[in-house]
């Protein structure tokens, strides 16, 4: 039976992240792997990375080989070339290149994909459905199957605009009175298409709690020299921990560091050709055993949702309900992680 010990370092070799590059036309990509099993790639959406995996692809790295990366033109993912209009076939085509390269024995990767990145999954799926299990599309915002699609084109594309013309800050407001339901009500920057809003408030919640360690314990009758070695051993943990504490906090701070400096790309070069895009429905009727459509509890009012559920009446999908709104997977990484693990295995 194995030890604590050998427990312990099994799970921390799972854990751990080994990180990888590859060469794609126009990019080298970097990636991020953890776990042993089956491959399952995590697409972060908005203006995301790696990054804002962490939590999840450990959580399911007891089960699969969790590959997380940088959409090129992001972060650690370079161009290799001036940025320019970015296409969901362009990056479908770079999950194809990490499953053909990362999944053991070739065999088909399971594929997560949230907001704009569930866009890309979705062409992967139609384009590529022998690479593919399973794949779960979590409220992709296609405002093609919307009831008024030039109403939708004009949200994205006044954000667009107004980053244009006015900055980063500017284009987030314009967003979130562009997607907030009638009245306001339930919308605001917590529900932004991109994310980008609750993703940073989200990593820099740990932040603001870290470091904050409990009182030492009474030494009750030990003598004084004892209760002096307690005191400093107690001192040396108390530094270790706050070291780590304090290298957590700066890998978060970093990430979200990133994910900002990815925002000016996103909102020129991504947002309205994602949105945009018209995804293959008969491709995507085919393959549906394959695709369940992900709907957050929480913001079923809103324009990614309402697509969502459209695209899967179109395609006869399954559905599933996940934890929170459209950017979930911030608002409780434990819950979202438990959710995907039952439909990955469902």
């Amino acid at each position: 039976m194995p030890t604590t010990d050998a427990t312990t370092a099994a799970a921390t070799a799972a854990t751990a992240v080994r990180t990888g590059r590859l060469e794609a036309p126009g990019a080298t990509l970097h990636y991020e792997v953890r776990g042993r099993g089956p491959l399952l790639v995590m697409m972060p959406g908005g203006s995301a990375d790696a990054g804002i995996y962490d939590t999840l692809a450990a959580g399911l790295a007891d089960r699969w080989t969790v590959v997380a990366f940088d959409p090129r033109g992001y972060s650690r993912s370079t161009l290799h070339g001036p940025a320019g209009e970015q296409l969901p076939g362009t990056h479908s085509e770079d999950i194809a290149r990490l499953i053909e390269l990362l999944s053991p024995d070739g065999a088909p990767a399971a594929v997560f994909g949230s907001s704009s990145s569930a866009i890309v999954a979705l062409d992967l799926l139609s384009r590529r459905p022998g690479l593919v299990g399973r794949v779960v599309a979590h409220e992709p915002p296609l405002v093609e199957l919307l009831p008024d699609p030039a109403a939708g084109r004009a949200v994205f594309a006044a954000v667009r605009e107004s980053f244009l013309r006015d900055g980063v800050e500017a284009a987030m407001a314009a967003m979130a009175a562009g997607l907030a339901p009638e009245g306001g009500a339930g919308g605001g920057r917590h529900e932004v298409a991109t994310g980008a809003d609750e993703e940073s408030r989200a990593a820099t919640g740990p932040v603001e709690d870290g470091g904050a360690t409990a009182p030492p314990e009474e030494s009750g009758g030990a003598s004084q020299a004892e209760a002096e070695a307690e005191a400093q051993n107690g001192a040396g943990a108390g530094a270790g921990a706050g070291a780590e504490v304090d290298a957590a906090a700066e890998a978060e701070a970093a990430t979200v560091r990133r994910m900002m400096a990815n925002l000016p790309v996103f909102l020129e070069h991504v947002l309205c050709s994602f949105s945009g895009h018209a995804p293959d429905l008969d491709a995507l009727r085919a393959a549906a055993p394959k695709l369940v459509v992900g709907v957050g509890r929480d913001s079923r009012a809103l324009l990614p949702a309402v697509a969502a559920e459209r695209l899967a009446q179109r395609v006869g999908s399954a559905t599933a309900e996940f934890p929170g709104g459209h950017v979930g997977l911030t608002e409780d990484p434990v819950a979202f992680g438990a959710r995907l693990r039952e439909v990955l295995l469902g």
